[in-house]
């Protein structure tokens, strides 16, 4: 067979295996001789000749003999002057592992091979007793992290629902659980409660709970020290896998495959699996299509943003919490549904400012006011300010009195607009940092005497009116939510 026509071979190659496969297994062969009808080609090492010959020799023998080329079966050889140490033979296994040549990963592999050695190590399932003590896992679980002070509302009732269900055992009636959501709204929360209350219902149970990050350290820590089997033995005999934060795999492809593989594997045992994630699953960028059609067909479940009523219940469970290491510190009224309106994208962040708070309180031996909040939380407040822009609030307020954003802006008095745009404007000078005539101007033109008069007018109503001082705090809550 010629080079030529070996090229050409190759090309069809290309197209039956992929471009991912290709170029790790097919591109680095030479083609050498073909003698009494055997194909002899030349590899790196003598790991990627028993690759090649257990998973594509069927394919390359196939693709020979439509060329025309008599031959019945391949050899793969490493040269004698190769630059490259033979690796000594491994075990035959039944499906691809990795991609060791895969140029967009070595040196991602390399670093977390490096980062292998300090994980913890792989431990068989049956290396050990099977109590709770022995439960394997690569994280630890947090003993804050409980059903019991998870603080439920509407924004994660679904999911709290969902994670109650799979922790009772039984038979799997939704596989796998994909809980997602941004950062800091309990995904972490409800998976290590998901553990506490397996562990605790059965102590027997094999269950596995680490991140996606060790997944990887461990699967690339096999591959160095050639323990694939034992990786597969201890991923696979677990009676319920849990992965948090599985974006992290995104875009490293021997780590996806291994996992899809790895989560095949689990659910034809009818073993439970629980994921979580930042985003949906098919939102999740360089996720292979199979490893999302996989997570999309169980029960994916979304942790929305919390609301104002769900931040102040978490402030008040902490605060319960707090008064155990603190118990003579007093918090005035408002200070908690003042950090509630105020810090609302992170959770964490909230727990930590209330933390810091009462630290704070203690060491200077103050009552928590909200003088003490705003100086201890300076630089917190400043950083979950939302910018609230003049247009938000015009449509916000038409919305409210169910009126059109252009009679808000446009220039009729009746007092059933009129009314509205003072409410937009005093907002407007209250919520944003925009000037009198800037404000103006995004009302119709109008001169900043009359936004001045709008605001001055509403700061009077507020005390005499009380549907107009519960109007202005609604829409303020809505704004700042």
């Amino acid at each position: 067979m010629t080079e030529e026509k070996w090229g050409q071979l190759r090309k069809r190659l290309l197209k039956t295996v992929g471009q991912n496969n290709f170029t790790t297994w097919i591109e680095p062969l030479e083609f050498s001789v073909v003698e009494e009808g055997v194909a002899v080609f030349h590899v790196p090492t003598n790991f990627m000749g028993n690759y090649v010959s257990q998973n594509f020799a069927d394919l390359i023998l196939h693709e020979l003999t439509l060329s025309g080329e008599p031959v019945q079966r391949l050899a793969f050889k490493v040269p004698a002057n190769s630059p490259v140490r033979p690796v000594r033979q491994v075990e035959h296994v039944a499906e691809p592992f990795a991609e060791l040549a895969d140029r967009d990963e070595a040196v991602e592999q390399g670093a977390a091979a490096r980062a292998a050695s300090d994980a913890p190590a792989m431990v068989s399932p049956s290396a050990g007793s099977r109590d709770g003590s022995d439960m394997i896992q690569a994280a630890p679980l947090d003993p804050r992290f409980t059903f019991d002070s998870f603080v439920v509302g509407k924004p994660n009732e679904l999911a709290h629902a969902a994670a109650r269900r799979v922790a009772e055992g039984g038979p799997v009636t939704f596989n796998p659980l994909v809980l997602y959501g941004g950062v800091g709204l309990g995904k972490t929360h409800l998976m290590h409660a998901i553990a506490w209350e397996l562990k605790e219902q059965n102590p027997h149970l094999n269950v596995l709970y680490l991140s996606a990050e060790q997944f990887m350290y461990r699967f690339v820590q096999a591959l160095r020290e050639r323990k694939m089997m034992d990786f597969k033995h201890l991923f696979r005999s677990v009676d319920v896998l849990m992965v948090d934060d599985v974006q992290f795999i995104a875009g490293k492809d021997s780590t996806q495959e291994e996992f899809f593989h790895t989560f095949n594997a689990l659910v034809d045992q009818n073993k439970q699996i629980i994921i979580s994630a930042d985003r949906a699953p098919g939102e999740i960028k360089d996720l292979e299509d199979r490893v999302k059609s996989r997570l999309q067909c169980g029960l994916v479940v979304d942790l929305h943003p919390t609301d104002y009523e769900l931040r102040l219940g978490i402030l008040q469970t902490k605060v319960q919490q707090h008064r155990e290491t603190y118990p003579d510190l007093e918090i005035a009224d408002g200070v908690l549904e003042f950090l509630a309106h105020r810090i609302s994208t992170n959770v964490r962040v909230l727990e930590g400012a209330l933390t810091r708070l009462f630290a704070f309180a203690s060491l200077v031996g103050r009552e928590i006011d909200m003088d003490l909040t705003q100086d201890c939380l300076a630089d917190v407040l400043r950083a979950s300010e939302r910018k609230i822009t003049v247009e938000e609030i015009q449509r916000k307020v038409s919305e409210y009195y169910n009126i059109r954003m252009s009679d808000i802006i446009g220039p009729k008095r009746l007092r059933s607009y009129a009314r509205p745009r003072q409410v937009a404007m005093y907002l407007c000078k209250q919520l944003t940092s925009r000037s009198l005539p800037e404000i103006g101007r995004r009302f119709g033109g109008r001169d900043h005497t009359t936004v001045m008069h709008g605001v001055k007018r509403i700061e009077e109503l507020k005390t005499s009116d009380g549907q107009i001082a519960e109007d202005v705090e609604m829409l303020r809550r809505a704004l700042e939510a």
